[in-house]
């Protein structure tokens, strides 16, 4: 089975992602929302106000993992050995897609939007669940 479709699929369905990282083997995760342009394979943008812990976490530690946080039932996306990096682009330029998945994101990029930072997540395997029986990686 081909599982692109689905990784594309859910990727554009789903809000959340629990975005995990380690500092000395202290392990931290994390719920942030997400923006994937499925026509750019293998990179998911998120956004976080430039203080925030985690910043000072991926300049310690690039590494991260992440998965989505399934709607209904248990269909997600994992990611392993991904690269976290801050990201050229800036919440304005992407605000039209993150707003689409999360309206009321639009408040705090009228308070906060200079304090905001876009950071991108680098990776070249996913793991798409669709149930406990189908399952499998997709390739970038």
């Amino acid at each position: 089975m081909d599982f692109l479709p689905q990784f594309n699929r859910l990727m554009t369905e789903q809000r959340d992602l629990a975005l995990a990282t380690s500092i000395e083997n202290v392990p931290n995760v994390r719920i942030v929302n997400f923006y994937c342009d499925t026509s750019k394979k293998g990179i998911v943008y998120f956004s976080t106000f430039r203080d925030n812990q985690k910043v000072k976490e991926f300049k310690q530690n690039n590494r991260v993992a992440f998965t989505t946080i399934p709607l209904s039932e248990n269909q997600h996306v994992r990611v392993m050995n991904a690269i976290v990096k801050k990201s050229d682009l800036t919440i304005y330029d992407l605000s039209e897609f993150l707003l689409k998945k999360n309206p009321g994101y639009q408040k705090i990029i009228d308070h906060a939007g200079d304090e905001i930072e876009l950071y991108e997540i680098h990776f070249s395997q996913a793991r798409v669940t669709l149930d406990f029986t189908c399952t499998g990686i997709v390739s970038f």
